[in-house]
């Protein structure tokens, strides 16, 4: 049984990564759904929340269907970063996750997110100060390093279980390859592989299968998978990795109907939780991945992108529903 602290995520957990822009609480629901174990908020910023930013407050919005859920926060502010933890101890999450992987310049250059690979003792004083200040269990997602002359992570996954991580989360590609290359598991096999961690070690990067799932699991040995691109417009990835893992045997792809149920379900929670407007908008980045691989699909897609109507866009989805009925579908 793999745990973090006392939550329990069963024998080897999939876990829905957080994504900026994307995981959601409609987004999270559809995975949670399909068999993820665990789900985290998109990454919050500690100086937003000190600071009442109203996009970073409503990141905090959890339920209860997610749990057991994370709420990942980043920064490099000693003071807000504890502050911060107080404030997201109060919606009571599982777990309270520190982001020190974000690669974007924005975060990274500002000595935040991957920009603490920069500073292994500035990422260990912040981590012992949040563990200290609240208690829930703290996690961190991170990458190997900032580049590949600097990989790190043995280091740092060492020293942050020093100062009383529950679980790490890695990357595995340095902050240079942002999101480019292959993954490089070799590094999380060589963290576990360390006699002195304890602390259950999530893999991330490049898994898109079931097939890569389990190879990977054989390999590299790690107590659980982190899934992010390859869950956005298919959270059947989740249920598809944990049937293959079972039986062997893979699952057929979701059939239309399934297709436009998860579309359909995942456009209701964004108006409900967003309000039209911004619900219409945000919508429009998932369409795509929903409907991927359908013959013709193009004008379909070119009107879900640019209706403003929910009930137009209902009516899109209705017809899809229709047209592709009869066809057999890839995934």
């Amino acid at each position: 049984m793999v745990k973090i602290g006392n939550v329990e995520l069963g024998e080897f957990p999939l876990l829905l990564a957080p994504m900026e822009d994307v995981s959601d609480p409609p987004f999270r629901r559809l995975c949670k759904e399909q068999g993820a174990d665990m789900v985290y908020t998109e990454f919050i910023s500690a100086d937003g929340l000190v600071h009442d930013a109203i996009k970073s407050l409503k990141k905090l919005e959890i339920f209860d269907y997610e749990r057991p859920i994370g709420i990942q926060y980043f920064g490099g502010q000693l003071d807000n970063m504890i502050e911060a933890a107080e404030m997201i101890e109060s919606k009571n999450p599982d777990v309270i996750d520190i982001n020190f992987g974000c690669p974007v310049a924005k975060v990274a250059c500002r000595m935040a997110g991957a920009g603490l690979l920069r500073d292994i003792d500035k990422m260990v004083e912040l981590t012992a100060a949040v563990v200290k200040s609240t208690s829930k269990p703290v996690t961190v997602k991170t990458r190997l390093g900032w580049d590949d002359t600097t990989i790190n992570i043995l280091e740092v996954a060492e020293r942050l279980q020093d100062v009383g991580i529950a679980a790490l989360s890695i990357h595995a590609r340095t902050r240079a390859q942002m999101y480019k290359g292959e993954a490089n598991w070799e590094w999380i096999a060589r963290v576990k592989d360390n006699q002195r961690m304890h602390i259950p070690i999530f893999g991330n990067g490049d898994v898109n299968s079931p097939e890569k799932a389990l190879d990977y699991r054989r390999r590299f040995g790690p107590d659980g998978i982190m899934i992010g691109r390859a869950a956005i417009g298919y959270p059947w990835i989740f249920r598809e990795i944990k049937h293959y893992f079972a039986t062997g045997e893979l699952l057929a792809p979701p059939d239309i109907f399934e297709r436009v149920a998860a579309a359909r379900q995942h456009l209701d929670d964004s108006l409900l939780w967003k309000g039209v407007k911004l619900g219409v908008l945000e919508m429009r980045r998932h369409y795509a991945p929903y409907f991927q691989g359908l013959p013709n699909v193009k004008p379909y897609r070119a009107k879900l992108v640019t209706l403003f109507e929910p009930e137009e866009l209902y009516s899109v989805l209705d017809e899809m529903e229709a047209v592709y009925a009869d066809m057999e579908l890839s995934a």
